[in-house]
């Protein structure tokens, strides 16, 4: 149940590659036989790509992963606006691969504002319009949360961006694959996507840049991507982003509403068993999958090592923070107190969880969430259970 981390790549996706690891292993930018179907598969990828978020083939750009992408997104626009302004618009619960480059750029001259979120996880677009400035050359907002699953109102961002003549980009990594997604439609500049997110492989991305808009590359150094990523392309991992999103958009319907019955069986069920607890984000907003759950007086590194002990994976958060005792800089954001950050557990789903695994989590949670509380002196103190952790207990045991 931490498939926001990652997913497991597609039976079909396994099988479209290997074709690309054992007999066509070709430079795609040779030009002789051994290149030409690399590149023809690179170019029937690209369109299936497109396909998913209704862009034209030629606005899309591969690369080797969500980070990759945000990174040229922001600093490559930024690359093309000098002279024209520096100032930036974020928020304060972006991807670390946003907000790391978005410090990394006010370090070097560039005027950051990162904006608030209320107790929902959900953006005031007031406070969005007053912050643009005649500097204003970029805004970065991700479409939805990688810890909360909230829906960022994107649509709305990109009209305001569109009249203010100010580039809109969107992180759309945890999006993509689970909702329906135009770039047309939601007037998007630039968006980003991976491949790991959505039954592909790791290593492999791409960057939507509508027709028009300029972009400076990142890497220099070859012709590969019409001049805009150089490096030789990976083809297996190409294709296979390609065939995840061709997977996708067949079964997207079909996969959203098998998610969104296994979130609420879920939510429902914790909420039934378990006292103390809250769903933080938005109650309608969000990505299908995912749940993130506030356990009052205990702390959610704890269960979830219990988790893993029983078989069950999920996160306290970004899979790129794991290993840090911070508490959520989104949760933070949305003005949950530090004790509560720390309980808070991201519930995940995805295509190969049944009900058969909420049963079970659902079986295991109310007692493993009960022992941990027991040894809490502050739910203890708030409910009057728990154990009494006073010297003359110890010392008996």
């Amino acid at each position: 149940m931490d498939h926001n981390a990652t997913t497991p790549v597609h039976p079909e996706v396994v099988d479209a590659m290997i074709p690309f690891l054992r007999e066509e292993w070709g430079n795609p930018s040779s030009i002789h036989w051994a290149g030409r179907s690399p590149r023809k598969a690179i170019e029937d990828a690209r369109e299936k790509v497109a396909d998913i978020l209704k862009a034209e083939p030629s606005e899309m750009i591969f690369t080797s992963c969500g980070s990759e992408g945000n990174n040229f997104a922001i600093k490559g626009v930024l690359e093309t606006k000098k002279g024209k302004g520096n100032h930036i618009i974020t928020s304060k619960v972006e991807h670390p691969s946003v907000l790391g480059t978005c410090k990394y750029l006010s370090k070097v001259g560039y005027d950051v504002t990162f904006l608030d979120v209320d107790s929902d996880g959900m953006l005031d677009l007031n406070q969005l319009k007053d912050a643009i400035t005649p500097e204003t050359v970029l805004i970065t907002i991700m479409f939805g949360n990688n810890e909360t699953g909230v829906i960022f109102p994107i649509k709305e961002i990109g009209e305001i961006a569109r009249e203010q003549k100010v580039t809109f980009h969107t992180d759309a990594v945890q999006g993509v694959g689970k909702v329906p997604i135009g770039v047309k439609d939601l007037n998007l500049d630039i968006l980003t996507l991976s491949g790991h997110k959505l039954y592909a492989p790791k290593g492999v991305g791409a960057v939507y840049v509508k027709k028009g808009v300029r972009v400076q590359p990142l890497l220099h150094g070859g012709h590969q991507e019409r001049n805009r990523r150089a490096g030789t392309e990976d083809v297996a991992g190409i294709v296979a982003l390609g065939k995840a999103c061709e997977i996708t958009t067949r079964d997207m319907e079909r996969e959203t509403e098998h998610l969104l019955k296994l979130r609420s069986k879920l939510e429902k069920g914790l909420m039934e068993r378990i006292p103390y607890l809250k769903v933080n984000g938005h109650p309608e907003r969000r990505i299908p999958n995912t749940s993130n759950i506030g356990f009052d007086y205990v702390e959610g590194e704890s269960i979830l090592l219990n988790l893993d002990m029983k078989g069950v994976a999920a996160s306290s958060g970004s899979a790129c923070t794991s290993g840090t005792l911070e508490p959520s800089h989104v949760l933070v954001a949305m003005g949950i107190s530090l004790e509560k950050s720390h309980g808070s557990v991201r519930f995940s789903l995805g295509r190969g969880n049944t009900e058969e695994d909420v049963d079970y989590v659902l079986e295991i949670m109310p007692p493993l969430v009960e022992r941990l509380r027991s040894m809490s002196p502050l739910y203890s103190a708030a409910t009057g259970k728990g154990v009494d952790l006073n010297f003359d207990t110890i010392s008996k045991h």
